[in-house]
């Protein structure tokens, strides 16, 4: 019997892409972990998936039709619980393909997954991939899995999105990063680069990591420009807003040093097998700044964690990858790595 009280919903992602292959090898190679878990998604399309990695001559997997979460705790091993969290798509979703109706039930997945969180029902949720323009084809107005989510902890909790801040956090063994800023262009992103935001960044990360490491995190601040602005002659913005966030945040008994130059600072962090690292966590100004570095050294076992949620939520830190969509060579350990973060934080990571 599973150590989880309460199930874990791990959304079926854009089924045209690779989010219900990578489930099923999930449940078929990790089955241990998975237990406790259920799909939240489209049982035709977990089960199109199983038979498409059926061995000739073997069976599929099993798909366990489930009518409430609860019921997962109770599927035996070996089998995939699935609940019909979205409505079943007419005719057959072209794999590979961007289209709105795989992007309609990618999204009401994660709504459905989402609400049930906020409710109590599950204890926590992991993401499959989903496709943003799929996502926008069908009528979401939220570039990402991060600011939908957000949206519906704001509805739940009855606060403008603005008073229910989130960030990015992507990490795997070796290496953590916390983004000041998700899904936008870059022009957009260095004008995000405000006071505001990067000592709220510095709060949300130092309340969600003193949860999990039971202590208060060394946090490393990157610049935003080369060399951190090399004293005002390569950009004020370390100057004139970095530093006095940073300053501020320390006031406040936050752990906070920098900031550092940005091509360095990875380094430093990266977990070391003989001393310590000098930092436990990078805050990144923008997207590509800190996801380079955690995917570089293997997006196989980088986790995407969404700080400053009232659920716990993880993802794989990949996209859906239609270009193999349907070959059955899509890898699963970010995702049963996402699995295992989720169970270990369950319970621990809570938004204000």
């Amino acid at each position: 019997m599973t150590s989880v009280q309460r199930p874990i919903a791990v959304t079926l992602g854009d089924p045209a892409g690779i989010g219900p292959e990578i489930i099923v090898k999930a449940f078929r190679d990790a089955t241990g972990l998975m237990e406790g878990c259920f799909v939240a998604g489209d049982v035709r399309a977990v089960r199109r998936a199983a038979q498409a990695l059926a061995a000739p001559g073997v069976l599929a997997l099993p798909v366990a039709v489930i009518e409430m979460a609860t019921e997962a705790i109770g599927v035996p091993s070996g089998c995939i619980p699935v609940l019909q969290a979205v409505e079943p798509a007419e005719g057959t979703i072209a794999v590979g393909a961007i289209s709105a109706v795989a992007g309609r039930m990618a999204g009401d997945c994660v709504v459905w997954a989402a609400r049930a969180a906020l409710r109590g029902e599950v204890a926590a949720i992991v993401t499959a991939p989903l496709h943003k323009e799929a996502l926008s084809a069908a009528g979401f107005t939220f570039p990402g899995h991060t600011e939908l989510l957000q949206a519906e902890a704001a509805a739940h909790l009855g606060r403008p999105v603005a008073e229910v801040p989130v960030r990015m956090m992507l990490a795997n063994d070796e290496l953590r990063t916390v983004l000041v800023s998700i899904h936008m262009s870059l022009r957009d992103a260095i004008e995000a680069v405000t006071f505001d935001g990067v000592l709220e960044t510095l709060r949300i990360t130092h309340s969600a990591l003193t949860a999990v490491l039971g202590r208060a995190p060394k946090i490393g601040v990157a610049g935003l420009n080369p060399h951190a602005g090399e004293g005002g002659l390569f950009g004020s913005e370390e100057r004139d807003i970095i530093v006095p966030a940073i300053s501020a945040a320390q006031a406040e008994g936050i752990d906070a040093d920098g900031p550092h130059a940005p091509d360095t600072i990875f380094m430093r962090a990266r977990a070391k097998a003989h001393g310590a690292s000098a930092f436990d966590v990078v805050i990144a100004m923008y997207h590509d700044q800190g996801l380079i570095p955690v995917k570089y050294l293997g997006v196989e076992k980088g986790v995407n964690v969404t700080l400053g949620l009232p659920l716990v939520r993880t993802s794989p830190d990949h996209g859906t990858a239609f270009d193999i969509a349907g070959t059955g060579r899509a890898d699963p350990s970010s995702l049963i790595e996402a699995v295992r973060m989720a169970k270990s934080l369950s319970g621990v990571v809570r938004g204000a």
